[in-house]
């Protein structure tokens, strides 16, 4: 699918993804600084992907793991610093939630911040969320 909003677009799926940019806009990030590109490239390979353009510059990425059916895990929402203030990531996670694919199913969200844009859209922090991470982290 692709959406437009003034000069910006979003395209979903893998094949638009500039894995490249992607690389950069998570280097930036507290989350996903230290991710090798190779892992980054497979995550790419193996979610629902959302890329965000100006012209052909890719400067926005989300993604979701999800079984298409009940399960979707929202990841990796990050917009270029120098695109931020401009509603795009409100307007990238619109179209990550209300996309037919897995609009019926439940998200799942772990971050540290931007709590009040994701409660707009119906996310809660939940007390029977429980992780595991890998070992040796």
């Amino acid at each position: 699918m692709e959406w437009k909003r003034e000069a910006y677009r979003i395209v979903d799926g893998p094949l638009a993804v500039d894995a490249d940019a992607v690389f950069r806009l998570l280097a930036g990030t507290h989350w996903a600084k230290r991710r090798p590109r190779e892992i980054i490239q497979k995550l790419i390979e193996n979610s629902l992907c959302f890329s965000l353009f100006l012209g052909d510059e890719q400067v926005g990425f989300a993604r979701v793991a999800t079984d298409y059916t009940v399960f979707s895990w929202l990841s990796d929402l990050v917009i270029a610093d120098a695109h931020r203030k401009q509603g795009l990531g409100e307007w990238l996670l619109r179209c990550v939630v209300e996309h037919p694919a897995i609009a019926r199913t439940q998200f799942v969200l772990q971050t540290s911040s931007a709590h009040a844009l994701y409660e707009r859209f119906g996310f809660q922090a939940s007390a029977k969320l429980m992780t595991r991470l890998p070992p040796g982290t």
